[in-house]
C-alpha cells in the first residue's frame, strides 16, 4: 500500500497504512488481502444487524465452513496431519496449512475484528478455537477419529465448558462431577456450565469435570455430548454485549459419556485446560485492540466533520487531547501484540507457554483496559450520537457496552494482572535456582 493512500487515522495497524514492519512476509500480506476481502463480503457487512437481531444466520457459519475459514481460529501452528486427512491443504488458495504460522492467525482475528463487534466472529469462531484444540492436542487417535473430521469440517460444532456459576476465573475449584460406572465403562456427569460461548448450537463440548478430589489434581476433560442428548438442558443468557455469540447455561443430570471420551488421561485436566487459555487470552487480546481501533477511527472521522461552535470539533484543543491519550495507548497496545505473536513464531510450543504464559494473561487485561479507554473516548466525542443505540453512533455505542465482555471472560482483569506479575516471579525464581551451585560442590 502506497503511503500516499489516505488513511483516517488509529483506522489501521501500521503495516496495512502502508509504513514498514519487520514481521511480515508476502505471504501474511497475501492472506491479510484475501481475508479483508472474503470477510467484508461474508460478515462485515450485515453484522451489525445480525448482532441486532442477536443471532448470525446459520448459513454465514456454513459459508465460513465450506471455504475452511473456521480453521484459521485454531492455534498455530495448525493439525496440517488432519487438515489433510479431511481435505484442506490450504485457506483461501494463498496459504498452505503447513506454512500457517501465528501472524497468520492473528491477520485473521485482527480482519474479524473489524466488524468492530465481538459477538458475529464469535458465534462461528469460538468453539473451534477452544473446544476442538484439547481433542487434537491431547486426545488418543480413536477420539480424534470419532470427531475431528466432523468438527474441522464444520458439520458438527463444538464449545469449550469450563466456566460454572460459582467457578469462574477459580477454575481449580469447578464442581461439576463425573464418576464412574460400577462397570468402568462410563461417566455419569452432574453439575452445571455458565456463560458458555457457542454451547446453544453444539453437538458436542471439551468439559472441565471433576473425576478425582478437591484442587487441580482432580480435573480432567471430557467430550460431553450436548444438543438433543439425555439429562442435558440448555438455555440462551441474555448478556450485556457479544449478545450475537449464544452464551448458554447448560444443566447436567446424570449425563452418561463414554470413558473412551475422557481427553488426555485423568487428572491431567487443568494442565490442558492452562495450556487451552493461553490461546483464548491472546485471541481476545487480538481482536479487543481492533475493536479499539474500529471505536477511535470512528471517532476521529466524526470529529474532522462534526461542526459546533463554528468549527469542526477537531479544532477544539481538548478534542485532539483525548484522541492522543486513546491513540497513544491503542497504538503502544497493537506494538506489544505484534510483538508478542512475532515470539510466538520463533518460540517452541513448550518453551512459550512457560516465557510468555503470564505476559498472555497480561496482554489480555491491557487489551480490555485500551478498549475501554478508546470506546470511552469515541463514545465522549460522539456525544449525544454515541449513547444512542441507533443512528451514527450506534456502532460506537455497542463497542462502549462491550467491553466488560473483554474484561472479565477468558480471566477477569484483575486476576489476569495478578497471574502475569505470579508467573513472572515464578519463572525468575525458577531460574535462579537453576543458576545456584550444587551442594558439595567445589566449582566456582
Amino acid at each position: 500500500m502506497s503511503l500516499t493512500n489516505p488513511v483516517i487515522p488509529f483506522s489501521e495497524p501500521p503495516y496495512i497504512a502502508g509504513l514498514p514492519s519487520p514481521y511480515y512476509s508476502e505471504s501474511h500480506l497475501r492472506w491479510q488481502k484475501a481475508c479483508r476481502a472474503f470477510i467484508s463480503e461474508h460478515l462485515l457487512e450485515q453484522a451489525l444487524e445480525w448482532d441486532t437481531e442477536e443471532t448470525v444466520p446459520e448459513h454465514v457459519f456454513t459459508t465460513f465452513a465450506k471455504r475452511g475459514m473456521l480453521i484459521p481460529s485454531l492455534p498455530a501452528p495448525l493439525p496440517v496431519e488432519w487438515l489433510k486427512k479431511v481435505g484442506i491443504h490450504e485457506l483461501l488458495g494463498v496459504v498452505k496449512v503447513e506454512e500457517f504460522d501465528y501472524l497468520h492467525s492473528m491477520i485473521y482475528s485482527d480482519e474479524m475484528a473489524r466488524t468492530g463487534l465481538a459477538g458475529p466472529s464469535g458465534s462461528m469462531t469460538t468453539g473451534m478455537a477452544f473446544g476442538v484444540p484439547p481433542i487434537f492436542k491431547f486426545g488418543n487417535r480413536q477420539l480424534q477419529e470419532r470427531f475431528l473430521p466432523d468438527l474441522l469440517l464444520g458439520n458438527k460444532r463444538t464449545c469449550i465448558a469450563i466456566t460454572e456459576p460459582e467457578a469462574g476465573s477459580d477454575v481449580a475449584n469447578i464442581t461439576t462431577t463425573a464418576t464412574k460406572t460400577a462397570d468402568g465403562k462410563h461417566y455419569i456427569v452432574n453439575g452445571s456450565k455458565k456463560w458458555i460461548t457457542n454451547g446453544i448450537w453444539s453437538d458436542v463440548s471439551a468439559m472441565a469435570v471433576r473425576t478425582g478430589g478437591p484442587g487441580p489434581t482432580g480435573l480432567s476433560m471430557l467430550v460431553v455430548p450436548l444438543k438433543g442428548y439425555p439429562g442435558v438442558s440448555m438455555r440462551r443468557l441474555k448478556v450485556g454485549g457479544q449478545v450475537s455469540a449464544g452464551t448458554t447455561f447448560i444443566e447436567l443430570d446424570d449425563v452418561k459419556v463414554p470413558v473412551e471420551n475422557l481427553i488426555g488421561k485423568e487428572g491431567m485436566g487443568m494442565r490442558y485446560i492452562m495450556t487451552n487459555f493461553n490461546h483464548e487470552r491472546l485471541t481476545i487480546a487480538i481482536g479487543a485492540t481492533r475493536q479499539a481501533r474500529v471505536a477511535l477511527s470512528a471517532a476521529v472521522e466524526y470529529v474532522m466533520k462534526r461542526e459546533a461552535f463554528g468549527k469542526p470539533l477537531v479544532e477544539q484543543p481538548v478534542v485532539r487531547h483525548r484522541l492522543a491519550k486513546a491513540g497513544a495507548l491503542l497504538e503502544s497496545q497493537w506494538a506489544w501484540v505484534e510483538q508478542f505473536v512475532y515470539q510466538m513464531t520463533k518460540l517452541p510450543k513448550d518453551v512459550a507457554d512457560v516465557e510468555l504464559g503470564g505476559l498472555t494473561a497480561m496482554v489480555k487485561a491491557q487489551a480490555g483496559m485500551v478498549l475501554n479507554e478508546c470506546a470511552q473516548t469515541a463514545q465522549l466525542l460522539f456525544g449525544g450520537n454515541g449513547y444512542t443505540k441507533s443512528g451514527q453512533g450506534e456502532l460506537v455505542e455497542r463497542i462502549y457496552r462491550e467491553t466488560p465482555g473483554i474484561r472479565i471472560p477468558g480471566g477477569s482483569e484483575d486476576v489476569m494482572l495478578d497471574l502475569g506479575v505470579r508467573q513472572l516471579v515464578k519463572n525468575f525464581k525458577a531460574k535462579t535456582k537453576a543458576m545456584e551451585r550444587p551442594k558439595g560442590s567445589s566449582k566456582l
